[in-house]
C-alpha cells in the first residue's frame, strides 16, 4: 500500500473541526503537536489514493486562513508496517457522489501530488534541451544504422512525454498557464529534433528503403491504436506511480522516431516520402493527447472549485471535439493515401 505524509499547520482554534474532519477518513495515523504561537502542527500518515479527499476538504475549509498550510510527501517505508484498512464507507464516502466514488476505486494519486509531478517535468529548462539533443541524436543514429535497439536506448530519455502529459492535463484541468508551458515546450523540443535531423540528412547519405525508415512512412489504423496505447500509458504512468522511464519508451517510441525520419528525408531532398513520416508524427501527437485528457477525466481528475470545474468541463469537451475532428480528419487521409 502506497502512503503519503500529509503536514499541515492550522490555527489552533481549529483542532475540534480537524477531529471531525478526521474521524470521516480512514487515516493510518495521527501525530498533533501545539506550538507557543497557538498553531496546530499535524501529521496524518494515509493511503495515497485517499490523500486527495483530505487535502480537499482541508483547503475548502482553512486555505483563507493566516498560516495555513500543507506539505505532502511520498513515504519510501514505515515501521511497523501499515495494513490495508477493511473497506467500511465512511460518512464523507457515504454522501460523495458517484463520480468521486468511482474515482476513489481507480487508486490514484492526488491531484496536487500529480500536477506537481507533472510541471517538474514539463519546465523548459537546460536540462529538457540536452536531453531533446541527445535523444535525437542518439534515435537518429539508430535510425541510419537500421538498428531499433539504438532507437530504444534513445527513448528511454523520453523527453517529449512529460510536456504531451502535461497537455493533457491542463486541459483536463482548464489551466492556461500549464497548457502554454507545454506548448511551449513541445515546441521547443520538436524544432530541435527536426533541425537536428534536416542536418544530418543533408550530409549523410542513407538508404531510404531501409526497414526503420520505411516502416515510418506508411500510417495504418494500427500505428493510430499504438499512440492510443501510448498516450494512456503516458498519463496512467504519472497517476499510478509507474516508473515514468519505461512506459516513457512507448510514448517517444510514438513521437520521436516518426519526426527524426521525416527530418532525415527532409535534409535528403526525399519529401514526397517525408510525408508519410509528416502523418505518421501527426497522428501520434493527436491521438497521445485524446487519450491522455480521456484517461485523465475516466480517473476522475478534477479542479478543486465548481467554478474551475465548469470552465474546465468547457475546455475538455472543446479540445476532445478538436482532436477528435483532427484525428478523424487524418484517418480519412490514411484511408485515402492507402488506396492510391
Amino acid at each position: 500500500m502506497a502512503l503519503r505524509l500529509v503536514e499541515i499547520v492550522l490555527p489552533d482554534d481549529t483542532e475540534k473541526d480537524v477531529e471531525d474532519i478526521l474521524s470521516e477518513f480512514q487515516v493510518t495515523q495521527v501525530w498533533l503537536e501545539r506550538s507557543p504561537d497557538k498553531r496546530i502542527f499535524m501529521k496524518l500518515l494515509i493511503a495515497a489514493e485517499k490523500t486527495e479527499a483530505v487535502l480537499d476538504v482541508f483547503e475548502k475549509r482553512y486555505s483563507k486562513r493566516e498560516g495555513f498550510r500543507i506539505v505532502l510527501l511520498p513515504v519510501e517505508a514505515a515501521l511497523p508496517r501499515a495494513e490495508e484498512p477493511e473497506p467500511e464507507p465512511s460518512p464523507q464516502e457515504a454522501q460523495a457522489s458517484s463520480e468521486e466514488a468511482a474515482k476513489t476505486k481507480i487508486g490514484r494519486i492526488s491531484r496536487e501530488e500529480l500536477y506537481h509531478d507533472i510541471l517538474d517535468v514539463t519546465q523548459f529548462s537546460k536540462v529538457y534541451l540536452v536531453m531533446v539533443v541527445l535523444s535525437s541524436l542518439v534515435a537518429a543514429i539508430g535510425v541510419l544504422r537500421d538498428n531499433v535497439a539504438i532507437i530504444i536506448g534513445a527513448m528511454v530519455i523520453a523527453p517529449l512525454l512529460g510536456p504531451n502529459v502535461a497537455l493533457s492535463l491542463a486541459t483536463t484541468l482548464g489551466d492556461e498557464k500549464l497548457a502554454r508551458t507545454a506548448l511551449k515546450t513541445t515546441a521547443v523540443g520538436i524544432l530541435i529534433a527536426l533541425a537536428i535531423s534536416v542536418c544530418l540528412g543533408v550530409v549523410i547519405s542513407f538508404d531510404t528503403t531501409i526497414h526503420e525508415v520505411t516502416s515510418r512512412t506508411e500510417v495504418g489504423l494500427g500505428d493510430i491504436a499504438l499512440a492510443l496505447a501510448s498516450g494512456t500509458a503516458g498519463a496512467l504512468s504519472f497517476t499510478t506511480g509507474l516508473s515514468t522511464a519505461l512506459i516513457g519508451v512507448m510514448v517517444a517510441v510514438a513521437l520521436l522516431p516518426p519526426l527524426i525520419v521525416f527530418g532525415l528525408l527532409v535534409g535528403a531532398g526525399e519529401i514526397d516520402i517525408a510525408m508519410g513520416a509528416l502523418l505518421l508524427f501527426m497522428t501520434n501527437i493527436i491521438c497521445v493527447n485524446l487519450s491522455g485528457v480521456a484517461t485523465f477525466l475516466i480517473q476522475g481528475v478534477r479542479p478543486l472549485s465548481w467554478w474551475e470545474a465548469a470552465s474546465a468541463k468547457k475546455a475538455t469537451r472543446k479540445a476532445m471535439l478538436i482532436w477528435g475532428l483532427l484525428l478523424v480528419v487524418l484517418i480519412l487521409l490514411i484511408l485515402f493515401s492507402q488506396k492510391a
